[in-house]
């Protein structure tokens, strides 16, 4: 990869004359395009596909970069792929139906359920920090709640059917919860919550001192698991949001139902999950589809 980004930048330098800022731009973002390449084991520009330009995209995306940014390395990575194939570096080129920049504050990172199996199952249970790290690992993925909205949680706004979410704008919704998600609330309270007092510390989820937890914890919390987990993938409390949504479309559940458990105002907020699942139904058939074997 290093001589084909080499043979890049000559390109963009003599045959484009591009300004030297424009060419150092270039250079930053498709470099940190083969930094992200390599973590994902993918040795060259041929066996890139389309998702691995998304998962770098929302990588950026998820580190706060600004809208420019993530636009400008998108047309980068355009030119780039369009330049391999001309020169016949890659068979196909795989950026040329990429979409537009707006795509890139809709498509979120999403955990198979592997990999969402293999983060729940991190935490250690009889410890009180490992039952309280399991309870919301299994809440933010049973619920899509926010994080601002987990650690908001008051202890009884938690049954053993519905979760009361006190949303955006003061909304408040009532989310199902399952059994694993119940269950593992249960243990954290029967065991380890009861320590502290509920009428001094109304608050759900605290920290080993008492404190109410905030979202630097939960997001620390959830890249140490992932870690131990050996996800490679960018992921934050978010990510189990988008899961969250994205699994359910993927098993049939409507648009409007998933809209009205993530307490989206608008259905356009909602609609970004079709594009994830209309990628892996596409994969799907290119996989099993009998005329397509």
């Amino acid at each position: 990869m290093d001589d084909d980004l080499l043979d890049f930048l000559s390109y963009i330098s003599s045959e484009k004359g591009l300004a030297l800022n424009s060419i150092e731009a270039y250079r930053r973002d498709i470099t940190a395009f083969v930094t992200f390449l390599r973590t994902q084991q993918i040795a060259s520009f041929s066996a890139v596909h389309q998702e691995h330009m998304i998962r770098f995209l929302s990588q950026l995306k998820a580190a706060d970069y600004a809208t420019a940014t993530i636009s400008r390395a998108l047309i980068a990575l355009k030119v780039l792929f369009r330049f391999l194939k001309r020169e016949q570096l890659v068979s196909t080129n795989v950026a040329l139906y990429l979409e537009s920049p707006k795509l890139w504050q809709l498509i979120p990172e999403v955990l198979s359920g592997e990999e969402i199996e293999r983060l729940l199952s991190q935490p250690h249970v009889n410890t009180p920090l490992g039952a309280r790290d399991r309870a919301i690992l299994e809440l933010l993925y049973a619920s899509g709640l926010r994080v601002s909205e987990l650690c908001q949680l008051g202890i009884y706004d938690v049954d053993d059917t519905f979760v009361r979410v006190h949303g955006k704008g003061g909304k408040e919704r009532l989310v199902p919860l399952g059994k694993k998600a119940i269950d593992a609330i249960d243990h954290y309270l029967i065991h380890y919550r009861c320590e502290f007092e509920s009428e001094k510390q109304p608050r759900l989820f605290l920290t080993k001192y008492g404190h109410f937890i905030d979202r630097i914890v939960v997001w620390k919390m959830i890249k140490e698991y992932a870690k131990q987990a050996g996800i490679v993938k960018n992921i934050s409390p978010h990510t189990l949001r988008h899961s969250f949504a994205t699994h359910l479309l993927d098993n049939g559940a409507d648009l409007r139902v998933i809209q009205e458990m993530l307490g989206h105002s608008h259905i356009g907020s909602t609609d970004r999950y079709t594009h994830v699942s209309r990628v892996r139904l596409q994969e799907a058939f290119q996989a099993f589809h009998p005329r397509n074997i």
